[in-house]
């Protein structure tokens, strides 16, 4: 398979490591508006051709699939450039920045025949899928109520950087440049990860988000930080099921932790993925009774980029493919039509 990258900041490298790292995968080329960061990122993963435009990468052709890196804002169109190409699409989250163009990227992937996922790299943790298996398999009984929480903490803590001086941050704090906050940067994660390991679908949502002051007018240079930097929901499941859902970039002590705490009629099974390391526990059977939890083994899993390449031998999409993306951001806009009203909004 020959793959382009589209988008060559910083995510990018985690996606030419990982393709570059499966046999038969090729990476041919390059795309982006920055000269000097596409040289650096073609020089140091061995890209021989570098383009300053998807058209003009589109115009050579001689790739099957696309690796779309590019800001959030920036996914709709050029998918659909890769699209109407007859490409091959692997997308960053999320897939767009509202629902409606989500579907519309959906439709047009699926009436293509080519294949169509999104990278919800949290899918790579063996613990949520070990997790789901547990659940879908009965072991806790009915869901009841489902816990879950992402926390990261680039805005109290330079652990990735300073997030005062790098446009690779300040981009994520400001509507005008394309981000829905943390709802939209880490929300698609852990409503993925709710949803996915909980077997669950959202069917409404009460949302509430709040963006802090973290500069003198909130700017910072041409960057103006009214994005929102935390989110809380509460949820009801299409199941009967209820729950709560939070994020945010404001956790000190937490670098970038998911956790997942499913209740059921018989049982609750906890999923974590915290900084590269999953843990699953469960309690379960007669442990109930004595409120004792005890560690569940795992095996490792493919990661999305394998399950892509994968996807694209077979001619067959796999997940998370753009519907499930697509679904998610509902969600999301839900949440954010809640926070506007005050009121609940329907999925």
């Amino acid at each position: 398979m020959r793959l382009l990258i589209l988008g060559t900041g910083g995510m990018a490298n985690a996606h030419a490591d990982n393709f570059s790292k499966i046999d038969g995968v090729s990476l041919v080329g390059g795309v982006d508006v920055d000269p000097a960061r596409l040289a650096e990122f073609c020089a140091t993963h061995g890209i021989e051709r570098q383009f300053a435009s998807l058209e003009d990468a589109l115009a050579w052709g001689e790739f099957d699939a696309v690796a779309n890196v590019t800001p959030d804002r920036i996914h709709h169109p050029t998918t659909m450039q890769a699209i109407a190409a007859g490409k091959h699409v692997f997308c960053e989250k999320p897939l767009a920045t509202n629902a409606i163009k989500a579907m519309e990227m959906t439709e047009a992937i699926e009436a293509s025949g080519k294949v169509g996922m999104v990278n919800l790299t949290y899918r790579n943790s063996p613990a949520v899928q070990k997790g789901r298996e547990l659940v879908l398999s009965g072991a806790i009984g009915k869901v009841r109520h489902v816990e879950a929480s992402h926390l990261q903490s680039w805005l109290v803590g330079n652990h990735w950087g300073d997030w005062h001086t790098e446009t690779k941050f300040l981009w994520r704090l400001s509507t005008g440049h394309g981000s829905n906050g943390a709802l939209g940067d880490i929300g698609i994660h852990i409503v993925d990860f709710a949803s996915y390991g909980s077997g669950l679908d959202v069917a409404k949502v009460f949302g509430r988000l709040r963006t802090f002051d973290k500069a003198p007018d909130n700017r910072i240079g041409e960057y103006t930080l009214d994005a929102n930097d935390s989110f809380t929901m509460n949820v009801d499941f299409t199941s009967g099921a209820i729950g709560t859902i939070q994020a945010t970039r404001t956790a000190a002590g937490q670098m970038d932790q998911l956790r997942l705490r499913v209740y059921g009629e018989t049982g609750s099974v906890e999923m974590i993925y915290d900084t590269g390391t999953s843990t699953l526990r469960a309690c379960t059977g007669e442990d109930v009774h004595a409120a004792k939890w005890h560690d569940v083994p795992f095996d490792p899993v493919e990661t999305n980029y394998q399950r892509f390449v994968a996807a694209v031998r077979a001619g067959k999409t796999q997940e998370p493919s753009f519907r499930r993306a697509a679904q998610i951001q509902k969600v999301l806009d839900a949440a954010m039509a809640s926070n506007a009203s005050g009121r609940d909004a329907l999925v």
